[in-house]
């Protein structure tokens, strides 16, 4: 373990610590990340920087002391909601991520269900392509979650989730779209079931909240899946993903603020006088809500349609690249962003995806390890422009490689444990 040396460092030798560090890191400002990174261009890392560089020290906690964050959070909510076709009643507030946001719809689901249907052992249902989040907040808030599989599309099988419901059933969750295969849950029969049974509906657009809305202002085929649902109750849409803001920033938009108080807490018990918060967090950053704004602002309705119709273009243009390749394969038939590709099981020798993602990852492109099945997967966005055909070069090379290898290497992405 490590000591904090005993005296102060020049700034820039600090900064220069910090420059070596990121050595190793992906190179997603060069296109060769698909996920974690989203990038806007030039004119949105200026004023998120600009934006960042005003509110660095602002603490949310209490909105007296910061009025202008209750203010912006006030007007990225409304944002949102406008934009997934919420009336005036909607509310919600601004969260850290899109787990935060599904954290505090599960506790919302099982507040509602104890005040309202005296329900003193939860459950929830999702289909096993939910995302980990929910399962997280069924541990943490003592809920018993109940897993339906997936159609051979992909998508949820929604006579699978009407069989799990029951009596103790506070929630029922759709996703739009669902991240391992980048299909959309059929959200209008998810919501009927839910209102079914008395229970919300949660739709996870953690991935798809700004891209869908722009989408179909494209001209694309969505399903509907947001406010205009009879029975949707909260959504999460993350910002930070294709709304292009920096990290951390998603927003949970409650049907009404009778469901918006359910996830919150008040408390006047101790001795430091009334004390709320309206997620799981007590001090916030300024930040990462004043960059939210500062982006939306700058980009706009046509700022986002341009963004969403240059993602679309890429991903179509990556979708056809792939089907291309011999060896692998596109799972699901997924219309927008995510893409997953995995061994085509009638080819041999079968491709090793993981050995495959290593031969991409050596040449300095990073995808999410996924499994199962083994896959690898892209979220495809502007940041991605211009890199498609030299990708699917360096796909076809690496497929070509690996026929016939293994790695015994079977981890995926996801943790930060260290």
């Amino acid at each position: 373990m490590a000591s904090l040396q005993q005296h102060r460092r020049p700034v820039e030798d600090v900064i220069s610590d910090l420059t070596d560090k990121r050595v190793n890191d992906v190179k997603w400002a060069d296109g060769r990340a698909f996920g974690m990174i989203y990038d806007g261009g030039p004119s949105v890392h200026e004023v998120a920087e600009q934006a960042a560089r005003l509110f660095l020290h602002e603490n949310a906690l209490n909105t007296k002391a910061f009025p202008s964050l209750g203010q912006i959070q006030s007007e990225v909510v409304g944002w949102t909601a406008d934009l997934l076709h919420g009336d005036d009643a909607v509310a919600g507030f601004l969260t850290s991520g899109g787990t935060e946001s599904i954290l505090c719809a599960v506790l919302a689901a099982r507040e509602r269900g104890a005040a309202e249907r005296a329900i003193t052992a939860p459950e929830m249902v999702v289909a096993e392509s939910a995302h980990a989040a929910f399962h997280k907040a069924a541990h943490n808030f003592g809920l018993k979650l109940h897993k339906a599989p997936v159609r051979a599309d992909w998508t949820a099988d929604v006579d699978a989730m009407a069989a799990l419901c029951n009596e103790n059933t506070v929630l029922v969750v759709g996703s739009a779209p669902q991240y391992p295969q980048g299909v959309q849950d059929d959200i209008p029969a998810i919501a009927a079931l839910a209102q079914s049974v008395g229970a919300n509906c949660h739709v996870d657009a953690c991935m798809g909240g700004f891209v869908l809305p722009f989408a179909e202002m494209l001209g694309r085929e969505v399903t509907p899946w947001d406010f205009r649902v009879d029975g949707v109750t909260t959504i999460s849409a993350d910002i930070h993903k294709l709304g292009y803001a920096p990290k951390g920033v998603s927003v949970i938009l409650h049907r009404n603020k009778q469901s918006r108080a359910y996830q919150t807490f008040v408390f006047d018990g101790w001795l430091g006088g009334f004390y709320a918060s309206p997620n799981m967090q007590g001090t916030r950053s300024g930040l990462p809500m004043a960059c939210a704004w500062a982006v939306m602002s700058h980009l706009g309705i046509e700022g986002y349609v341009d963004l969403t119709r240059q993602v679309l273009a890429n991903a179509d243009m990556f979708r056809a690249g792939v089907a291309e390749i011999d060896g692998i394969q596109v799972l699901g038939d997924g219309q927008f962003h995510l893409v997953s590709i995995a061994a085509d099981p009638m080819f041999e020798p079968e491709i090793d995806m993981f050995a495959l993602g290593d031969a991409l990852l050596e040449k300095g492109w990073f995808h999410d390890r996924q499994t199962p099945p083994d896959s690898l997967h892209s979220t495809i966005s502007n940041s991605n422009t211009g890199v498609i055909d030299d990708y699917l070069v360096d796909l076809a090379e690496c497929v070509a490689a690996v026929a016939g290898t293994h790695t015994d290497d079977r981890s995926t992405n996801y943790a930060t444990l260290e």
